[in-house]
This record gives structure tokens, sequence and C-alpha cells, in this order.
């Protein structure tokens, strides 16, 4: 009786620990994640960046109970593509509502951007979710200021663990896409 006793103790575990496998594999992004759900994304958000334009810059917009980080001091005159990720979203929501994240459309549209502009392509695992919080005094203290010198730049960077190479290949992308700054 003890036997089976642990036997059923030992199964019950191994379900739970094959169970618990299968939600966290199931939750891992995916390039396929809309094939189903939303066949259209990937087209839609690559022909409305063709078209317009898109730099991938999206947050959440305010609201009367609501400050987002939209309007935070180091997004004011920096941050553009608003409209264009709008754009996109109500053209999937009118075939797919509900389904492709805002999330998704950016990291897709920041792709799509770097492949309009001669660069290479990869393959973006998608199935994120959009944040439904935001903090416009998060975004003062944490983004970099616009008037940084390079040595506040490399700092502001080094404390998000970014290289100073990275910094440059950042900063690089953003002006192919901004040319007469």
């Amino acid at each position: 009786m003890a036997f089976f006793s642990s036997f059923s103790r030992n199964l019950g575990i191994l379900l739970f620990l094959f169970s618990l496998i299968i939600a966290l594999t199931s939750a891992q992004l995916s390039a396929n994640f809309y094939s189903s759900s939303c066949p259209n994304a990937l087209s839609t958000i690559k022909l409305a960046v063709k078209s317009a334009g898109c730099d991938a810059s999206i947050l959440l917009d305010d609201t009367a109970n609501f400050t987002g980080e939209k309007n935070a001091r180091p997004n004011a005159n920096s941050v553009r593509g608003y409209e264009v990720i709008d754009n996109i979203k109500k053209q999937l929501e009118s075939s797919c509502p509900g389904v492709v994240s805002c999330a998704d459309i950016v990291a897709v549209a920041a792709r799509d951007s770097v492949v309009e502009l001669g660069g290479p392509s990869w393959t973006v695992r998608l199935g994120r979710r959009d944040s439904t919080t935001a903090s416009q005094s998060a975004a003062n203290s944490n983004i970099p200021a616009p008037t940084l010198n390079l040595a506040g730049l490399i700092s502001a960077f080094s404390n998000k663990g970014f290289t100073a190479k990275e910094l440059v290949a950042l900063s690089g992308l953003y002006r192919s896409t901004h040319p007469n700054k």
C-alpha cells in the first residue's frame, strides 16, 4: 500500500511539473504567434511602415486619470511615430479585434523600418502583451535627456547595462532615421 501511495504522490508531482513545463513553453514568444489568430498582421504592419515610415515609438496616451510617458521631458520633440502605430493598430483591430498587441506592432515595425532603410532583416518573436501602466516621473528620471553630452550619454547608458559600442550603434540607427537632425 505504501508503494501505491508513494507512486501516486510521485505521479502527481510529475504531472504537475509536466503541466508547468507545458504552460511555460507555450508562454514563449514565437514568430508564428499570429499565424492563425490574425494572419494578415505582419503584412499590415509592413505596408504601413513602407508607406508612412515609422520609428517604432509608442506609449500610452494621457487620460483624465492617467499621465503617461508620451509627454515626458526627454521625449519632448524627439519621440515620433505615434500616429503610425495608432493607424496600424486601427487597421488590425478592424480585422482582428483584441488580438495583436501594440508591443508586437512596435517590434515588427522596428524591424521593417530597418529593412526599409537597407538594413538586415530578422525574425521577430511575437506574443508580447501591452502594458497597462506608464509613469511620466519614471520616464523623466530614466530616459537620458536629449541635451546630454557624450560623457553623460555613456554614463546614462552604462547605468542601464549598455556598452559605449552599443550606444554608438543605437545612435547610428537614430541618425539613419533622422538624417536632418
